[in-house]
């Protein structure tokens, strides 16, 4: 199975449409333990994608992915800015070609993963979008991703206890919330998933 430019747009767009929907939700579970307002971050940055891909449609999935780390990264506010924005612009150096196999879809995002890893100095079990990323290409690389994985993968953030970012400062109290970062880690995941029945 081979992943196009159209493919590229249609992931990208996806995942756009899912946070601009569920933004009010994302802010909410951020007011519980973060500064409350990753889905308006997000929301405003993903809009702007959107904009921007009907604009300068890239010419292939490579640009497809710089755009979308440029974007977030200039455009989405707070930490998930950079986080988001490094995770793209990872998968875009990662990748060389105007399509992508599967494995080298997942060497985008393992790619993605480390971009996310360095840029937040976190690592999987810290409550954070790594904690969703992390099992979601496990998955991948098994050829078993499902929308039970993903969801799966979300639901345990909800007994970590934050060990970084703003919801590390709660401590113990950050456990029995969902991370708003891991959310939206999901909805990506989910829209790649998406594609994947489009296809």
């Amino acid at each position: 199975m081979t992943y196009n430019l159209k493919w590229a747009i249609g992931w990208l767009t996806d995942f756009s449409d899912r946070v601009i929907q569920n933004n009010q939700l994302l802010s909410d579970l951020d007011q519980a333990i973060g500064d409350g307002d990753h889905g308006i971050n997000m929301a405003r940055g993903l809009t702007e994608l959107k904009k921007t891909l009907a604009e300068k449609e890239p010419t292939n999935v490579k640009e497809a992915f710089k755009t979308a780390g440029m974007t977030i990264l200039s455009k989405v506010g707070g930490a998930s800015g950079p986080l988001y924005g490094s995770a793209f612009l990872a998968m875009s150096k990662a990748t060389e070609a105007g399509t992508l196999t599967q494995a080298k879809l997942i060497e985008a995002l393992e790619a993605g993963l480390d971009g996310i890893e360095h840029r937040g100095k976190s690592h999987a079990g810290e409550k954070t979008m790594i904690d969703v990323w992390e099992p979601v290409i496990h998955a991948l690389r098994q050829d078993e991703l499902t929308g039970d994985v993903i969801e799966a993968s979300l639901q345990k953030t909800k007994d970590l206890k934050a060990t970084k970012g703003r919801a590390a400062y709660l401590g113990d109290r950050s456990i029995g919330h969902l991370d708003p970062g891991a959310y939206s880690s999901a909805l990506l995941f989910q829209a790649l998933l998406a594609q994947e029945e489009l296809k």
